[in-house]
This record gives C-alpha cells, sequence and structure tokens, in this order.
C-alpha cells in the first residue's frame, strides 16, 4: 500500500512541471502586454518596466528563472498590482475561497447522497421520480441564475441573509449553495447509479440473508461500492470548488481568488494568471492523488501494484 501511494505521489511532480511549462508559453504567446493602455508609454518606461519584470529577456530564460524562484516559494510580481507580489494577492484572497469551496463541498456532498441514496432505495417509486426531478433541475439552472434567484428571494423579499459582502456565517450560506448545488446534482445521480449497481450484488443479498440491520448493510456494504463513481468526479470537482468559482465570488462580492484571475486575465497580468493556474493544478492533482488511494480502500479489486 505505501509503495502504491509513494508511486502515485512521486507521478505528480512532472505532471506538474509539465503543465507550468505548457501555461507558461501560453501566456506568453497570447497577443496583447501587460502594459499596454491608452496612454501609450514613452520607450524608456516601457524598457525599465519589461526590464524590472524580466521581460526583456529571451523566453527560455524567463522560464528557467520562473521555475527557479517556484522553487523558493516565489511566484513573481504582479503588473497589475505592481505593489503586490502574486504570493501575496493570492494568500489574501485564498482563505476566503477555501472556505467557500469546502462549504460548498459538504452541502454537495450532504445534498447528492443523499438524494441518490434515496431515490436508489426507492427506485421507479415516486420518491425516485421526485428526487431525480430535483437533480435535474440542480443541473439545469446555471450558477449566474441561481445565485440572483436566491439573493431576491432570502435577501430582498425575506431579509434572512445578507445579498453580498464577507464576514460572518451568514455570508457563506448563499454563495455556497449557489456553487455547491449544481455538483450536488451530479452527485445524486452518481450516487443512484452507483448504488443501483451493486444493491443486488451478491455480498449484499448475503448481508440480507445473514439478517444484518438495514441501516448495517447500507453504510457498510452498499455506499462502501456505490460510492466508487461519486469518488472519481470529487477528484476534479473538489479542486474547482476550493479555488472557487469566478461567477460566484462576482456575484455576492466575495473577497476571493476570483476576482483576481478575472482582473489578471483581462490586463495580462501573466504571473498573477500563472499563479491561480499553479494553484488549480495543484489542488486537481492532489485530490485525483486521493481518488487513486481511496479507490484501494473503497474496492478491494484495485491492484495496490498498478
Amino acid at each position: 500500500m505505501s509503495r502504491f501511494i509513494l508511486k502515485r505521489f512521486l507521478g505528480l511532480i512532472p505532471t506538474l512541471l509539465i503543465i507550468v511549462i505548457l501555461s507558461f508559453w501560453v501566456i506568453r504567446w497570447a497577443p496583447g502586454s501587460p502594459f499596454l493602455s491608452e496612454r501609450a508609454l514613452s520607450p524608456e518606461i516601457q524598457s525599465a518596466l519589461e526590464a524590472r519584470y524580466g521581460f526583456n529577456e529571451t523566453m527560455g530564460t524567463q522560464l528557467w528563472k520562473y521555475l527557479e524562484g517556484l522553487l523558493h516559494g516565489d511566484l513573481g510580481l504582479s503588473t497589475k498590482y505592481p505593489e503586490r507580489s502574486v504570493r501575496s494577492i493570492i494568500a489574501d484572497g485564498f482563505p476566503s475561497t477555501f472556505l467557500l469551496g469546502l462549504v460548498s463541498l459538504i452541502w454537495a456532498l450532504v445534498f447528492g447522497i443523499g438524494t441518490g441514496l434515496f431515490a436508489a432505495l426507492k427506485q421507479n417509486r415516486w420518491p425516485d421520480h421526485l428526487a431525480m426531478g430535483v437533480s435535474m433541475v440542480g443541473l439545469s439552472v446555471p450558477t449566474f441564475v441561481l445565485g440572483p434567484l436566491l439573493i431576491l428571494v432570502f435577501s430582498l423579499q425575506l431579509g434572512w441573509l445578507p445579498p453580498a459582502g464577507w464576514g460572518g456565517w451568514e455570508h457563506v450560506v448563499l454563495p455556497s449553495f449557489t456553487l455547491g448545488t449544481v455538483y450536488g446534482a451530479y452527485i445524486a445521480r452518481l450516487t443512484r447509479a452507483g448504488v443501483l449497481e451493486v444493491l443486488h450484488s451478491e455480498y449484499v443479498l448475503t448481508a440480507k440473508a445473514k439478517g444484518l440491520k438495514k441501516r448495517t448493510i447500507i453504510f457498510r456494504h452498499i455506499l462502501r461500492g456505490g460510492l466508487i463513481p461519486v469518488i472519481t468526479f470529487l477528484g476534479p470537482a473538489t479542486a474547482h470548488l476550493m479555488v472557487g468559482s469566478v461567477v460566484v465570488e462576482k456575484i455576492f462580492d466575495t473577497p476571493g481568488i476570483g476576482p483576481y484571475f478575472v482582473d489578471a486575465a483581462f490586463n495580462r497580468d501573466y504571473f498573477l494568471v500563472m499563479g491561480v493556474i499553479l494553484l488549480y493544478s495543484v489542488f486537481l492533482l492532489f485530490m485525483n492523488f486521493v481518488v487513486d488511494v481511496l479507490y484501494t480502500i473503497l474496492d478491494p479489486r484495485v491492484n495496490y501494484e498498478a
């Protein structure tokens, strides 16, 4: 088991290196410049800015220096916010983004697994159709529609929750519900399909024949095999939730990474864009690594040496 985990973990390093190199070249080849503005800069100022950020060197030299900086935890300087480093910007926005993603993930799991399990146990009856209808609504309504609807109902009409901003727990509810609902809907459908697949399997029928309690059969036998499709989906989904959603953070005025990323993309802030891409890639690779490990726990048929 430990050899399997170590092998999977070491495999993340070259993958991350390839992502960084490809992202660096693609961003630099994109048209435009971080120093373009309505007011043209003098050649002297343009040259000084390029020298400050190292843009006057060859692309190979810039890439090598960037990789060197990453080894020391240096993500470069922002061209949009010249007085701040990319690391400080991400450090400021990450706690809010992480909290939003974490609460959204909890809501998605509770809603998705609960709805999917309920539907599978009531297969082809009205509770099944109702649960799947609710999940279909969750899949069909985009976040930029659901968010304003929640603000209209729970903030402007009922006055229960604040429409935007960030502070106490009440500011987390609406954006987390908005962000997590669509993922919860996917999880619900995957859970239903996975549970139905194992519901009539031999080991579940054996557990029933032994007279085990229904709760024990569900949590010890059915869910263990039925959640395998959900675990597969949770790898990229969790990474996306933890890094946050640009749309949701814009709607609810959340002080996370999303608004910075939007500004960086529009202003060709190369290092800030690279910093956010790197953060997302680390989360994505790590969560896929966790998924591989969970597979070995949930499914004993997985070969550790594979």
